[in-house]
């Protein structure tokens, strides 16, 4: 399978190349289960196939056997998912019959439970027939994804099956008292950012944690996040009498900072014709050309190249980018914002000198590692590589979260899976924020969704992470949109709280809507409780 894309290969309705199904109702008339039944039988046939040669080509970097029937399981469904299944969908439910829309954890199962019931319907047992698959075999996907996501967060809580995670702010590590209030209302898990603080606060932090485990009886695993690549705007120089950058602005981005020099950070001068800043990772500026796409402050601020040698006071030349967008008010140019380039395969490490410092400390303390950039499968590898040199005798690697944040991130999420869980427990994490800058926010719902699937069919957990509960956390009150967000999360493993003020408040809400959630969704499962409202 192809490792390395840019975001154009990431699918669209434009230029999806959709695999048709040659056995789809186009052919045949579905309305009749003996030509269901032949339908089906020949789908799976492709799937198995296919899926195999797939799985072939992964299996040599697979260690763990328990995740054999895993990755098989991932293979098949990225066969199945090759076809336009919506006809035949529809097809099968007058029957009674599974429309395949749960269809993730249990590829084959699923198949062979429909034919059989379909053979049964027809009176016919062909060459190809099938047993129906007992129920312990057809409920392994489940039994995997549970084992799975107990390995990397432990027991979930009595109530609900999805885990919290909540990121620790500064004063964590000399606050006692709210690091055991933040695992009293609901944490399962904290968060540490390693882009903050320093060792000393982090030792601190892990044994208020420890200490909170043993005094309330309640486990909570300790995740690292590595700071990765920031790709951020240095120093600010703007126009005499320009405060904001609005659409149809030109700003100059240099390879080097300006030189002009303020403790604010930003600077003002009369000769200049354009604001001007500079990229952290001045190497990145070599591969952009004319037209490339450039966003600024989480895309805040949205650009295209319009000039790669732009003559720049310092004597080199910079690139000049012109303003697409920006809020009508205007947006303030600041230093140290990011810099998102959401048609590049950024050909970088993600583990930066500061990453490999951090790591003698983070692959002794933490529960699990996570792990910034992360764009192809030797990403993996070289976190592996890494945490082997400081294993340090342990029997077990740490575990490892993959942060999806790019579009070859995603496009490259089967082979980062393999690569990772074949050989210790790991997750995902739905970086909502850059992602959505990367792909566009038209686009972030339904990819969300994809890797839910995807993740699903690997028996992999996932976590919905970036501004989940934002207003409440931060201003004491959630937005409608939020609570809806928070009820949608239930369809991952864990979710997501960043620091703020209104904390433990907002673990207590999202503990109440996660476990309410429940009794009614289960994945992509609806659950029929009986309903109390009318």
């Amino acid at each position: 399978m192809q490792l390395e894309t840019s975001n154009s290969n990431v699918k669209t309705e434009s230029n999806q190349h959709v695999q048709e199904i040659q056995l789809s109702s186009t052919l045949i008339n579905l309305s009749s289960p003996q030509s269901l039944l032949s339908t089906l039988q020949e789908l799976r046939q492709t799937v198995k196939s296919e899926g195999q040669a797939t799985f072939n080509q992964w299996r040599s970097h697979i260690q763990r056997s328990e995740f054999l029937s895993s990755a098989l399981n991932l293979a098949e469904y990225l066969a199945l998912r090759q076809h336009d299944l919506r006809s035949l969908q529809a097809a099968l439910m007058p029957w009674g019959l599974s429309s395949l829309g749960r269809i993730e954890a249990r590829v084959m199962p699923n198949l062979d439970a429909v034919i059989a019931t379909l053979e049964v319907i027809c009176g016919s047992q062909s060459a190809q027939h099938l047993n129906r698959p007992p129920i312990e075999f057809f409920f392994e996907g489940d039994r995997l994804l549970q084992q799975h996501t107990e390995e990397l967060f432990g027991q979930s809580p009595p109530q609900r099956r999805v885990r919290i995670m909540v990121t620790l702010p500064t004063e964590a590590a000399t606050d006692y008292e709210m690091v055991r209030e933040i695992i009293q209302r609901g944490a399962t898990c904290v968060r540490i950012n390693c882009a903050h603080d320093t060792t000393e606060s982090w030792e601190s932090m892990i044994d208020h944690t420890r200490r909170a485990e043993q005094e309330t009886g309640k486990s909570c695993k300790v995740m690292m996040d590595l700071a990765g690549l920031k790709i951020r705007t240095g120093q600010v120089l703007a126009p005499l009498h320009k405060k904001r950058v609005f659409k149809g602005d030109h700003i100059l981005l240099l390879r080097c900072e300006p030189e002009l020099g303020s403790e604010a950070g930003e600077f003002t001068t009369s000769t200049l014709d354009h604001f001007q800043t500079c990229c952290t990772v001045p190497e990145i500026l070599d591969l952009l050309t004319v037209d490339t796409l450039v966003y600024i402050d989480d895309g805040k601020i949205r650009t295209r190249v319009v000039d790669t040698q732009y003559p720049a006071p310092n004597g080199q030349p910079g690139l000049l980018l012109q303003v697409m967008n920006a809020s009508p008010e205007g947006v303030k140019l600041r230093s140290e914002k990011g810099l998102n380039f959401p048609n590049i395969v950024l050909p970088l490490s993600p583990l930066t000198e500061k990453d490999l410092s951090d790591l003698d400390f983070v692959a002794i303390h933490a529960d699990i590692i996570g792990y910034s950039f992360v764009q192809r499968p030797a990403d993996i590898e070289l976190l592996q590589q890494e945490l082997d040199k400081r294993s340090q005798g342990r029997l077990t690697r740490s575990a490892i979260v993959a942060k999806i944040e790019t579009a070859i991130a995603v496009s490259n999420l089967p082979e980062l899976i393999i690569y990772a869980a074949g050989k210790q427990s790991f997750g995902v994490m739905i970086a909502r924020g850059d992602l959505a800058v990367e792909i566009g926010y038209q686009r972030l719902t339904e990819i969300q969704e994809e890797i839910l699937w995807l993740c699903e069919a690997a028996h992999v957990p996932v976590i919905w992470a970036t501004q989940v509960l934002e207003s409440l956390v931060k201003n004491g009150t959630p937005s409608r949109g939020e609570m809806t967000d928070a009820a949608m999360a239930e369809r991952a493993e864990c979710v997501m709280l960043n620091k703020g003020p209104f904390i433990a408040e907002a673990i207590t809400i999202l503990d109440d809507v996660l476990t309410r959630m429940e009794a009614h969704q289960l994945k992509k499962t609806p659950q029929l409780r009986a309903l109390h409202s009318w």
